[in-house]
């Protein structure tokens, strides 16, 4: 029976959809559906989790119930599902009493295979009561992390669900789905829906396609303009912190020409409504928004999602980065990362309504959050290793594994800081312990005493700025860490014990740090006149010799000699051999513009 109903589905996967196979996971997931097995499916975005109900909707004699979150989701898929000849529709506030009243008459006469509905539907008496008279064959719930008080989107009217599936006079199959489920997020679902662990399909969480990077000490605004001009004809999401912040964005960048779209919970759901379907028509490329945009969004040519703010943790960054690159094709998903993002989060958590457990969980996330953006490890692999998934190699794209800079001994100064915090007897945060370090006379610093620490000032050849990011760097490396609160102190963690012992040696990547520069256009226009008489001479395109985005560095920092050009972006040991000697004549005439002395530190 099931090895024949597995053919049936591969053959309405092709007759429907167009795919020969299925991928992996979603037939392990059917499988156990045909055998009527509740299941849970955790699969990344893009890797297709809603054939794995679609097409058993299509064998299954009674109706297929789809509870998702969002009502722009569900008519997505409704309209993409009728125009492929299956037959679908959707209940929710958008419809008229009229238009409610028919299509339940339809369900009726089993005119659909699939309903879509939101699970706050499911807390109306009458309508549970007209469910219960219709013959339900699968409840696939959608977006299922919503489900865990642990997740990141948790929503009450998904508790609903469970006892609705506990009131039917025939419990029908059900699969949970969701992109974003740590282990304990995983084991919340089994208990709350029943599912047994060999009935739990992990396909991974990995996203090859995607080219993950982290930026910090920018100005994020002329950052994103400059990442913007080389993507003008490509589909892409800018999330924002606040609506504040969606508005500044959206008013930069279509004075600047852009073809942006806008959205957050302060505009009236018609303009929501436009301009989420302005973006997914292509007639908006780009999309400024709060988190209220994106959840469930099926377009697959997102070639890009900038976080121009810190998320408030790995599943909410990790979902929404995820929107780019669902067909498969590389794309991008670049963090910009300031001090202040993380206050503005700490803010929020702190003003919610979460009981203090759950605060003290959502600051222990955002702080993983944070260590993302200062780790030195490989970017997906640190995202894999948060869910609990296998690590494997690094990816070999990210800005971690893609950074050339040299490993330096820094076992000297991680002892002094590590021994700083001890004697500050782990009861400090890491602007204090920074003050110390530097020999701050703040105020709190003179109050507390501790100007009498042997540690005081040990570093104050760093300014703060400097020591706060290596203590950023040593906590994302666990050797210290922070409690879970809005004002967390540091502690010493089993790791730091060797490295005060001297057993053990702490290594950094030294990073290229410059001042920011505006580009020089007289220099651009003569460094790319050099490289064009050098294209033809060698017959090759231009871009083979140096790119727009080398020649604009070298107009902003003008180097001078082959070391100064060597820490150029773009310029390598090879074209450096080949081209340094023609574009260091032309930079030679524009010394007097050099404003910005290119160095290497800690």
């Amino acid at each position: 029976m099931s090895i024949q109903m597995m053919k049936a589905a591969e053959q309405k996967l092709q007759q429907y959809f167009g795919y020969p196979t299925f991928r992996p996971g979603q037939a392990a997931i059917i499988e156990r559906l045909f055998a009527q097995q509740d299941t849970l499916g955790i699969m990344p975005t893009g890797g297709g989790k809603s054939v794995c109900y679609q097409v058993p909707a299509l064998l299954f004699s009674g109706l297929t119930i789809v509870i998702s979150p969002l009502i722009s989701l569900m008519k997505d898929q409704v309209d993409g599902l009728n125009e492929m000849g299956i037959k679908a529709t959707f209940l929710n506030s958008t419809l008229t009493g009229e238009e409610v009243v028919d299509r339940m008459r339809g369900l009726r006469r089993g005119d659909f295979r699939l309903l879509y509905l939101a699970p706050e539907r499911l807390e109306m008496d009458s309508f549970v009561r007209f469910l219960g008279e219709l013959p339900l064959s699968l409840v696939a719930i959608d977006e299922a992390h919503c489900m865990s008080q642990w997740g990141h989107d948790f929503r009450p009217s998904y508790l609903s669900i469970r006892s609705w599936l506990q009131s039917l006079p025939q419990k029908p199959a059900v699969l949970a789905l969701t992109a974003t489920a740590t282990v304990d997020v995983q084991q919340d679902l089994m208990q709350h829906l029943d599912i047994a662990g060999e009935n739990t399909i992990v396909t991974g969480f990995g996203r090859s396609n995607l080219k993950l990077s982290v930026r910090k000490g920018i100005d994020k605004a002329k950052a994103l303009e400059q990442f913007l001009q080389q993507r003008r004809n490509e589909a892409g999401i800018i999330y924002a912190s606040t609506r504040k912040e969606v508005e500044h964005l959206y008013e930069r960048l279509s004075r600047a020409g852009y073809g942006v779209g806008r959205y957050h919970g302060g505009l009236g759901e018609q303009e929501r409504t436009e301009a989420q379907e302005a973006f997914l028509l292509d007639q908006k490329l780009v999309m400024v928004a709060t988190n209220a945009f994106g959840m469930g969004i099926d377009k697959s040519n997102v070639r890009y999602v900038v976080h121009y703010n810190l998320p408030k943790n790995i599943e909410a960054y990790y979902q929404e980065a995820g929107r780019a690159g669902r067909d498969g094709l590389e794309s991008e998903c670049v963090l910009y990362f300031s001090p202040q993002d993380t206050r503005t989060q700490t803010y929020f958590i702190d003003q919610s309504e979460l009981a203090e457990e759950r605060k003290k969980a959502e600051f222990h996330k955002l702080q993983q959050m944070v260590t993302y953006c200062h780790t030195e490890q490989c970017l997906q692999q640190y995202i894999l290793q948060y869910f609990g998934d296998q690590i494997g190699d690094a990816c070999g794209q990210c800005s971690n594994c893609l950074d050339t800079g040299e490993a330096v001994d820094v076992t000297r100064e991680a002892q002094m800081v590590l021994s700083c915090v001890k004697r500050m007897r782990e009861r400090f945060g890491k602007a204090i312990v920074a003050q110390v370090l530097g020999g701050s006379s703040n105020q709190k610093v003179l109050e507390f005493g501790l100007t009498k620490l042997p540690t005081y000032g040990i570093l104050k050849g760093m300014t703060l700025k400097d020591i706060g990011l290596f203590i950023d760097f040593l906590i994302a490396e666990q050797y210290l860490k922070p409690t879970d609160s809005a004002y967390p102190t540091l502690e010493l963690t089993a790791k730091s014990v060797p490295i005060l012992k001297g057993e053990e040696q702490v290594f950094r990547k030294i990073q290229v740090q410059v001042e920011q520069a505006e580009p020089l256009d007289d220099v651009f226009e003569a460094l790319r006149e050099c490289r064009r008489a050098l294209a033809e001479e060698n017959k090759l395109p231009p871009y083979m010799i140096f790119s727009d985005k080398t020649l604009r560095e070298m107009s902003a920092y003008i180097p001078l000699s082959e070391e100064e050009l060597l820490q150029i972006h773009g310029v390598g040991s090879q074209k450096l051999e080949k081209y340094a000697e023609p574009f260091l004549e032309v930079l030679e005439t524009y010394r007097e513009k050099k404003t910005i002395t290119l160095k290497a530190s800690v």
